[in-house]
C-alpha cells in the first residue's frame, strides 16, 4: 500500500508543479521589474540576511551562474543591492533593498489571500494539519537533496 500512495502523491506533485506557472502569473509580478524565479531569491535573503552569491546559490540547491544572473536582475529593479563582505573585502554580499523589503511583503500577502480562496472551503484544522505535513515533507525533500551526491544542484521550481 505504501508504494501505491507514494505514486499517487508523485502524481499529484507533478499536478501541483504543472499548476505553478498559472498560481504565479495570479500573483502579478510583472511589475516588480524581475523574473519570478529571481524574485524568490529576496525571500532566504529576507530572512537569513546578506549573503554571497555562492551561499545564495548552495541555499537554493542551484546553479551558481543562475543565481548570479537573477541576483543581476534583482539589482537592475532596484530590489537587492551588492555589498562589501565584511569578511573578505573583495568579495560582495547580496542585500535585500526597501523596495526589495516591499515587494517581498506584496508577494507574501498575493500569496496567503490565494491560498486563502483556494482553502476558504476547508476546515481550520486541515488546514493546520496540511500544512504541518506539507512542511515536514519539504523537509525531507530538502535533506534528500543536500545529502544525494548524484543529484544534479538546480532550482526546483
Amino acid at each position: 500500500m505504501r508504494e501505491q500512495d507514494t505514486t499517487r502523491l508523485a502524481d499529484e506533485i507533478v499536478r501541483f508543479i504543472r499548476m505553478g506557472t498559472r498560481f504565479r502569473g495570479m500573483l502579478k509580478t510583472g511589475e516588480l521589474g524581475a523574473e519570478f524565479s529571481a524574485l524568490m531569491l529576496l525571500l532566504p535573503l529576507r530572512s537569513s540576511g546578506p549573503m554571497r552569491v555562492t551561499d545564495l546559490a548552495e541555499l537554493k540547491q542551484a546553479d551558481p551562474s543562475t543565481i548570479s544572473r537573477q541576483v543581476a536582475q534583482l539589482v537592475k529593479a532596484g530590489l537587492a543591492r551588492r555589498e562589501a563582505d565584511p569578511e573578505d573585502g573583495r568579495a560582495s554580499r547580496i542585500a535585500v533593498t526597501e523596495t526589495g523589503e516591499a515587494a517581498c511583503e506584496r508577494l507574501r500577502a498575493a500569496r496567503v489571500a490565494l491560498l486563502g480562496e483556494a482553502l476558504s472551503d476547508w476546515p481550520a484544522d486541515r488546514i493546520s494539519a496540511f500544512a504541518g505535513l506539507f512542511e515536514e515533507f519539504n523537509s525531507s525533500i530538502e535533506a534528500l537533496l543536500r545529502t544525494d551526491p548524484i543529484a544534479s544542484p538546480r532550482e526546483i521550481p
